[in-house]
């Protein structure tokens, strides 16, 4: 899906009203976007693709203590 960016808008705070929530999401944004980490604040109007996020994967882990 791609949204469109308003004055004074960031990747992040675009990950944020799309998906609520920015941890492990910026990433993945920009590696959609080339070249969208060039400017600290985005164009009025820019286009910006928001890719279908995937979660990572859980590690094992294993409890010593109860």
């Amino acid at each position: 899906m791609k949204v469109q960016a308003q004055q004074g808008d960031t990747v992040d705070l675009l990950c944020y009203r799309h998906y609520r929530r920015t941890q492990g999401v910026v990433t993945q944004v920009l590696d959609a976007n080339p070249g969208l980490c060039l400017a600290t604040v985005l164009r009025p109007g820019q286009w910006v693709e928001m890719p279908d996020i995937t979660e990572p994967k859980q590690k094992d882990t294993v409890q010593l203590w109860d």
